[in-house]
């Protein structure tokens, strides 16, 4: 569903960034501003959760193997099949986007009911990956070096290094994220100036609603 141009006094602003590139923190502080949050990874936990028509499908197409005892996900069985399957990971989006889009859909109508300008921002790990930078009247990337990013996954996840490193290469580079911001926040800053560095684009978001979106 393309975002762009609803002419309702809103501003949606995609929100992307490659793993441990900080873009969670981002997100966070964006809310403390005032932005409606619509966090697409929380969604693709919410609707396959133990119960769900989601969770139903999964189960239909990859068997009860990716199901845990008490009838929840099994998130390590079910990446232990998609992972290395192009074809199985392709038919888990196939279930999940669809349903992730529809959930999204709803926070954003809520939104359209709200007085004065809303910024919602619609925070989309694979925005590039999936051709959706269009879609948004501005697109924030979080940025950070990929020596950095591997750092964090190794510190936070206890993830080896090599490991790391080929989560990064199966996502969009660097590069073609940043071939698609309106605004870049570079998270390789020290956590005090980075308050500095979201304020900054929270200015140019709030400019985009008085001036009906950025000329890229």
């Amino acid at each position: 569903m393309p975002y762009r141009d609803h002419g309702d006094g809103i501003v949606r602003v995609g929100l992307t960034g490659g793993i441990a590139s900080g873009k969670s923190t981002v997100s966070r502080l964006l809310a403390e501003r005032g932005a409606v949050v619509i966090d697409y990874d929380q969604l693709s936990h919410d609707v396959v959760a133990a119960g769900s028509e989601g969770l139903r499908q999964v189960v239909e197409a990859f068997g009860e193997q990716v199901l845990s005892g008490d009838g929840s996900l099994n998130r390590p069985a079910l990446g232990s099949i998609v992972f290395a399957d192009p074809v199985a990971r392709r038919r888990l989006e196939g279930i999940i986007h669809p349903l992730v889009e529809e959930a999204a859909r709803l926070v954003d109508e809520e939104a359209r009911g709200s007085d004065g300008q809303v910024v919602v921002v619609h925070d989309i790990p694979l925005l590039v990956e999936t051709g959706r930078a269009d879609e948004f009247d501005t697109v924030v990337v979080v940025d950070v070096d990929p020596a950095e990013q591997v750092r964090r996954v190794v510190e936070r996840d206890g993830r080896s290094e090599e490991d790391a490193w080929s989560r990064i290469r199966a996502q969009a580079s660097g590069q073609e994220r940043l071939d698609v911001a309106d605004v870049v926040i570079d998270t390789g800053c020290s956590l005090e100036d980075l308050p500095h560095e979201v304020d900054r684009a929270w200015d140019h978001i709030l400019g985009c609603g008085k001036s009906g979106g950025p000329q890229r």
